[in-house]
Parts: C-alpha cells; structure tokens; sequence
C-alpha cells in the first residue's frame, strides 16, 4: 500500500495546503519521509498550486446477480443497552432505533455491534478493559442465545452463510483504542490480540477523544498523527487481520494510518466533508486515497454530520430555548429517545428549520460513488448511538427507503449495501480464504 499512498500524498499536499494541520511534535515525526510531511503542510514541501483529484480508482465490484441483497451496517451502538438493560435484540424493544425484527423489516442482514467504551464510565471509576470485555461477552451471549437466528460473524464467509440460512450476522468492532485501558506498549499490543481472539473484526483509532495510539479530530490535538505505539498497532492488526477504522480520527492521523497499512481500511461512520464541513467527515481526498487502497467509507446518518447549515440553526434554537430542551431529560431515560423527542420539539418550536431527508443522506453516497467509484460506499448508520436521524429514517425499518432514495440515482445497491464491507473484510487478514481485493461476493 506504501507506493500508491505517497503518490496520493503529494498530490494530497497540493490539493488541499491551505488548510492542513499544523505540524506536531518532533517525536510524532520522527519515523515520516518527506512526502507524509508535505501532506500535512509543510511550507517547503507543500505545492503552491492545487491540483484535481485523480479519477476514481477501478476497484472491481460483483456484478448484477439474483438472490436477497447481503445488507450489513458497519456501526450500531445498540450494544449499551443489550449490556446495561439486558435488552435482547431478537426481541422488539421499545424505543432506539434497531432490533432484528427491525432489521428483518427493513432488508439489514448484518450488523457490527459496536464495543464501546464511554469516557465517563471510566471517570467514574468502571475500568475501560473490563467494560469492553463485558460488551464483547454480551454480544456473544445473545448470538449463542439464538443459534437458529443468529451466526457470530467474524470472516466474510460466515456473513454468506448466515445470508443463506436466513440468519443475522452478529459483528464486532472496537470504537476507540482507549477500550485498551492502558498506555503500557506491550500490555496494549497484547490487548489488541485478545480482542481479535475474542471475535472483534476492526477497531477505530481513536473515538472523539485522544488516546496513546493516536489523535482524534475533535480531541485535544487535532493537529497530531499516530503515536510511535499507533503505528506498531495498525501493524499488528494488519498481521492479525483486523480492520483499522479510520472514523474520528485526525487528518493526520489518517494520513499517518495510510502511511503504514499495508491492507484496506474502513471508515465505519462518516460521511463526506465537501458536503457538510465536519472534522469526523472525510475530505475528497481522503475518500480517495481510502478506496484507492481497497477499502470503502460507511456513511453516518447523523442529522448534524450530514448538513453542517442544518446543524447551525438546530444549535442556535436550542440554546434559545434551553430551558424546554432541558426539561426533556426529566422524561426520557434513553439519550437516543430524548434525541428522538428534541428533535420533534425543535420541528415544533422552528417549522422553517428544514431539517435534512433521505435526499441529503443520499447526497453522501453518491458523493463518495463520485469520488472513490462504486466499491467505496457503505451503510455506517451509528444507530443508537446519535440523537436524530434524517427525515425519513425513523429507525432501521425505513432502510427501504434508503434503498429506493439510491436505486432513484442509479447507485449500485449490492456493493453499497454489503459488498464492499464483505471485500474490505475478506482483504482484511490472513486466515480468511476469501482474502483478495477484487470484486466482492455476496
């Protein structure tokens, strides 16, 4: 991956040099050749002129074929509550935004379960090794509850076969390498291995706060990369075959990740930037530089992800309005059901606040088709874990609606909606006999 990601450096450098970040310390640069440097601004290696981005890069997807349409979300949160409330998924719950007969009725066959670790459990004092230990376990538990319903997925192959048997594929993900608990090199990289051993298929950098791997787009040090430990990471997940998630992290650290792997990362929840100007969206080249190396971006549907005016104007009424918003915590234990009823009320309180739709959702996909060609797209819902979702996407039931809102553009659904996630994770290691950059299969 090395060869084409410097040449994508340089022209990185002169695509977007007015407004890269500012260089780091002298220890987080140390290990970067000249052309990583340039892609990060530095005035001697920086182009004066911008350049056009590339065609996008001729990654074979599956052609037209019969049968259901493989369909797997690369990021739901519903995983707190199965844990905290001992919700079961297979079951209707009240309220959020998936369960499976959910999932069933809106044509979702799979789902990476994300394991996350909130920041504040751990400043309360709940170890964050032991919090993520017991999410995985949950997730385990409830798959092996349900073995004519369910198959823990951890290769492309079992996503197949529990398509063929009519079974959700249960999926894992790491959100943050703060789950690590520590800040001890070898004690993390060991860490890292028992996640895989224990079923997890990617692990995303960084959430939106720092860690000792690298920097987060919205943490303390946006303009910082990958640590010397980050590094070491994504080389050990590349041997292990575990996808590197490059959601929330920095632009450096994006560009410090692509500096290193040697497979196919993922973008598990984030949309595009040129459309709504967010740090956890992805710049067109980045979009580009991710496909190009055979992996694929998942587009979040957060409201304010997906529209950055929208989310200026739902800001300013709910600051006016503190009070009323403030009153809804009183009536709703679930954040996700109070993000529900926030958003009903800010509809109610401002009717010209045009909140963004399906057409606005389906603005980022084909974006992305655009930038990186057909295999760089894919479902990254972050359901259940944001407070509003378009208008038109109640929940996981409307996925149709999506679905139809693309096939309208003449975006092709197969790749988007399940095989390009099934390629990027068949690349992703050794072990799995469908590894391979080409086409994906369903």
């Amino acid at each position: 991956m090395r060869a084409w990601v410097l040449v994508l450096l340089l022209l990185a450098a002169a695509c977007d040099g007015d407004d890269d970040a500012p260089a780091a310390p002298p220890d987080e640069r140390a290990e970067e050749p000249a052309e990583a440097r340039a892609a990060q601004g530095d005035p001697a290696e920086t182009a004066p002129e911008p350049a056009p981005l590339p065609p996008p890069p001729n990654i074979p997807v599956a052609p037209p074929s019969e049968g259901p349409v493989i369909a797997i979300d690369t990021h739901v949160d519903t995983t707190q509550r199965m844990l905290d409330e001992g919700d079961d998924p297979f079951e209707p719950l009240e309220g959020g935004h998936l369960d499976v007969p959910r999932m069933r009725e809106g044509g979702l066959t799979g789902a990476f379960f994300s394991i996350y670790v909130s920041p504040r459990r751990v400043e309360a004092g709940e170890p964050s090794w032991e919090r993520a230990l017991a999410l995985i376990a949950r997730v385990r538990e409830v798959a092996e509850a349900h073995p004519d319903e369910a198959v823990l997925a951890t290769s492309a192959e079992d996503v197949r076969r529990a398509a063929r048997e009519g079974k959700i594929a249960m999926l894992m993900g790491v959100e943050g390498a703060h789950a690590l608990g520590t800040d001890d090199p070898e004690r993390a990289l060991e860490r890292i291995r028992e996640l895989h051993r224990r079923g997890a298929r990617y692990m995303t950098i960084t959430w939106s706060v720092d860690n000792p791997l690298g920097h987060s787009s919205t943490g303390e040090h946006p303009d910082r990369g990958l640590t010397p430990l980050g590094r070491r990471a994504v080389r050990l997940m590349n041997e292990l075959g575990m996808i590197v998630d490059v959601s929330h992290v920095s632009d450096r650290t994006f560009w410090d990740i692509m500096e290193v792997a040697e497979r196919p990362v993922l973008a598990s929840h984030s949309s595009a930037r040129a459309l709504a100007d967010h740090p956890r969206n992805m710049r067109d080249r980045m979009i580009h530089a991710v496909a190009a190396g055979g992996g694929a971006v998942c587009v979040n549907y957060y409201t304010q992800y997906i529209d950055a005016d929208y989310r200026g104007r739902r800001r300013a009424i709910e600051f006016r309005r503190r009070r009323e918003f403030e009153a809804l915590d009183e009536d709703h234990e679930s954040w996700v059901d109070r993000g529900r009823a926030a958003f009903a009320l800010a509809r109610r309180l401002d009717p010209e606040l045009d909140p963004p739709d399906l057409g606005t959702l389906a603005d980022h996909f084909e974006h992305i088709v655009r930038i990186g060609g057909p295999s760089a797209a894919c479902l990254g819902s972050d359901f259940d874990g944001v407070p509003e979702l378009p208008v038109g996407m109640e929940d996981v039931s409307d996925l149709g609606a999506l679905r139809a809102a693309l096939e309208a553009r003449d975006l092709p659904i197969r790749p988007i909606f399940g095989g390009n996630v099934l390629r990027v994770l068949a690349a992703a290691g050794p072990g799995d006999a469908d590894a391979d950059r080409g086409a994906p299969e369903e």
